[in-house]
């Protein structure tokens, strides 16, 4: 597969159960068992839909549901429930990235059952936000693209590839009523509808390094010769430890084909809470500078603990360290076969040391290595003008070379209008 070519999606590169014409799946509540062997099943998910997912989101309500064939499980989604500001009785259900169900066909029969499920125990509407593509540009279009003075945004390029599975689910979301959520700039109160990603499957390192742009290679080469160690550490047992036993340091690992930095490699390892604590300064001090607003550090210690706990192989910290500074630091969750890039901080010192660029190829190396179809570097926005204050992260992701994709986006289906209108009005006033 050459890396400019898509990548299928979850839902489109297995033959799902209930493809044959004329089924009418029901919709039930799951236990979080049957909910993780159904996603274990799948060849990839994504990471906000998994039964995990809803204990890290503890402002939310959630429950699993599944889609039954008869007794076969063909379906499954995380719901997560935001009860409406002075309206408790009513609440918003949302699917992030989901639900895990077949987008190919007639969708319908799947989304019903699920909008009667949920109106009848008290949502007033329902967001989703389907896994599935619409268009994908290459990395050389993009670039094109931002050099053109006249082009200001991606959807002003002929895609690459257009996906008509993507493009049938918005028309049929369109036509049942759904009214689509994804801003223009491709950023909201939801998930990101562009992103960029990385085509994985069936290539080599060497042929990443050669899909990367020059000033990428010469980073990742950088950072190696100016000895940026990469360390990477998961949680053990569910747990995140409070200090660094003797099993703590993990295997080091050096080399990297001889273009990276040395390594540690976390295979049965256990992430320390020292760790995450340099991890979450640092990303407080990133937060401070680029003007966001982070999340507390217990955030993420739920985050390692409850993902770790469903799969130790699910999340993993990189911390990059020169001369034992810590100089960048990144997180990546894996489901099956697609990796994400979750979140990143660095240093504002020694940015000459390229520790964020020796944290991404850590990540990539161990997502080819785990067998991985994508890596996932999440939201990009579509603009390409090159005065754009959000262009310099495109720059950055589209040096990894792969391609910048738009999703179908976020969709709601208003059960209750009424509520719906006033929730929709609450939430325009406080800026969404």
């Amino acid at each position: 597969m050459a890396y400019s070519e898509p990548v299928p999606t979850a839902d489109t590169t297995r033959s799902h159960p209930a493809r044959a014409a004329g089924v009418h799946p029901t919709v039930r509540p799951i236990s979080a068992a049957e909910h993780l062997a159904f996603v274990r099943a799948q060849r990839s998910v994504s990471f906000l839909q998994t039964p995990a997912w809803g204990r890290v989101k503890t402002e939310w309500l959630s429950e699993s549901l599944g889609w039954y064939d008869g007794p076969r499980l063909v379906g499954a989604g995380l719901v997560l429930h935001r009860p409406v500001p002075r309206l408790q009785r009513y609440t918003l259900a949302y699917l992030p990235e989901g639900p895990v169900i077949d987008w190919t066909g007639e969708i319908a029969a799947w989304l019903d059952p699920l909008a009667a499920y949920l109106k009848a125990r008290g949502a007033f509407a329902i967001r989703l936000g389907p896994p599935v593509r619409t268009d994908v540009w290459s990395a050389d279009q993009v670039k094109e693209g931002i050099a053109d003075t006249g082009t200001r945004r991606l959807t002003d390029v002929n895609a690459h590839w257009a996906d008509p599975v993507g493009v049938g689910v918005a028309g049929r979301l369109r036509d049942a009523g759904w009214l689509p959520q994804s801003p223009e700039d491709g950023f909201g109160v939801g998930h990101p509808q562009f992103k960029y990603e990385v085509p994985l499957a069936g290539r080599t390192e060497d042929d990443l390094l050669k899909g990367m742009n020059q000033l990428w290679r010469r980073n990742i080469r950088k950072a190696a010769k100016e000895g940026v160690e990469v360390t990477a550490g998961r949680v053990a047992g569910g747990q995140v430890t409070d200090g660094r036993g003797a099993g703590g340091q993990g295997t080091t690992r050096r080399g990297m084909t001889g273009r990276g930095m040395t390594g540690r490699d976390a295979d049965g390892q256990g992430l320390s809470g020292e760790d995450l604590r340099a991890f979450h300064d640092l990303y407080v001090h990133t937060a401070e500078r680029d003007r966001f607003t982070p999340r507390p550090l217990c955030y993420f210690e739920t985050m390692f603990a409850v993902l770790g706990a469903e799969d130790p192989e699910r999340i993993r910290l990189y911390l990059a360290r020169h001369r034992g500074d810590l100089v960048a630091a990144t997180i990546m969750v894996r489901v099956g076969t697609h990796a994400v890039y979750a979140y990143g901080a660095s240093s504002t010192e020694k940015r000459e040391v390229r520790g964020s660029n020796a944290c991404q190829w850590a990540m990539i190396r161990d997502a080819l290595a785990a067998g991985c179809d994508v890596y996932d570097l999440r939201g990009i926005t579509p603009t390409l003008d090159a005065d754009a204050p959000h262009v310099g992260l495109v720059q950055f992701k589209v040096g990894t070379g792969g391609q910048a994709v738009r999703y179908v986006g976020e969709w709601d289906l208003p059960l209750r209008p009424l509520v719906y209108r006033t929730f929709d009005l609450y939430m325009k006033r406080r800026g969404r």
